[in-house]
């Protein structure tokens, strides 16, 4: 049923009359997108049990603690969160159909917060990843996982911002990190955040404790990225340097002292020994303002320059020694 609006465009001239869709009508269109996103992906999603040290509970272990993931290959390949799997003896994976079956896991990237792992038998179904870069805040999104042990729970909410940062568990920034004010709760970890069409773009990772309706998912675009890598060599190739060190931030005065527009760098608490910086010449209290030509402002920017890309590859260090601008060529090993 239609309500109708009654507008004139001038004084005098016959009345207009607008259809608006009523309330009823808006709703049964949100509950529809809802419902379509969940029979498209629920078959996907899986509970994971994680299993400690051998005791009574079949699949041999304990259960320490539980959460969420998804299948994202025909075959069996799931990804759910790298703190879900953490420290797992072995991982028992319920499907949607009921069957529960030992998954293995492949390979975990604690930095993105990204596990993948395997199970060996047919899967009732598989999600799409979507492109997490084409979303735009206020856009409808469904969560799909199991919290506190329910399984198959639906939440649904909306993008709340793009580009955000939080920080795995080993300290490293996650860039590009989904807020979104569908509800998640303890268990949800590792389940996917999907369109009102199905396309998974998000990774849902985490809650802040005490706030409402402030929850976080990993982009679709870096689980692809990340899931990926995990197959083909079972870890996430870094570039490694061997150094340690703590973001400054400058003053005016100071930025003028060194000639930079950049508002920070980093410096070297620590340098390894026989690590490639050490090679090159580096020492604690080297201020480092540059990789290649990528300025270096931060702790932050400097994980991010070492990418798989650097391995290998020789590029120049530009810091200053006692107010002295130098440069160094160096050439990042594999990190271990």
């Amino acid at each position: 049923m239609e309500a109708s609006a009654v507008a004139s465009d001038e004084v005098g001239s016959p009345p207009r009359v607008e259809s608006v869709p009523d309330d009823g009508e808006l709703l049964d269109a949100y509950s529809r997108a809802i419902t379509g996103a969940v029979d498209r992906v629920s078959p996907a999603v899986v509970h994971l049990e994680i299993l400690g040290q051998p005791g009574a509970r079949r699949g041999g272990g304990e259960v320490q603690g539980s959460g969420s993931g998804f299948f994202v290959t025909p075959d069996g390949f799931l990804l759910t969160n790298s703190h879900v799997v953490a420290g797992a003896n072995a991982v028992r994976a319920t499907m949607s159909d009921g069957a529960a079956h030992t998954a293995h896991i492949v390979g975990s990237d604690p930095d993105t917060d990204l596990a993948v792992l395997k199970v060996d038998h047919a899967v009732p179904g598989f999600a799409v990843l979507g492109d997490s870069s084409a979303l735009r805040p206020g856009q409808l999104v469904v969560a799909i996982g199991n919290p506190l042990g329910f399984e198959a729970t639906v939440t649904a909410g909306v993008v709340s911002a793009l580009g955000r940062s939080m920080r795995s568990q080993n300290g490293r920034l996650i860039d590009g990190v989904i807020q979104t004010d569908a509800a998640l709760n303890p268990g949800n970890s590792g389940g996917p955040l999907v369109t009102s069409r199905g396309d998974v773009i998000g990774v849902n990772t985490a809650v802040i404790a005490g706030a409402q309706g402030i929850c976080f998912a990993i982009p679709s675009r870096t689980a692809e990225f990340v899931a990926s890598r995990l197959m083909r060599d079972g870890r996430v190739r870094r570039a490694y340097l061997g150094v340690a060190g703590q973001t400054i931030r400058f003053t005016r005065r100071q930025a003028d002292r060194y000639h930079l527009s950049a508002p920070g760098a980093v410096l070297l608490t620590s340098v390894e020994r026989g690590s490639p910086a050490e090679v090159a010449g580096l020492a604690p209290r080297d201020l480092l303002v540059s990789v290649g030509s990528t300025p270096v402002t931060s702790v932050d920017d400097l994980h991010r320059v070492l990418a798989e890309e650097a391995i290998g590859v020789p590029i120049e260090l530009v810091f200053f020694r006692s107010g002295m601008r130098q440069s160094r060529r160096v050439t990042p090993l594999e990190r271990r």
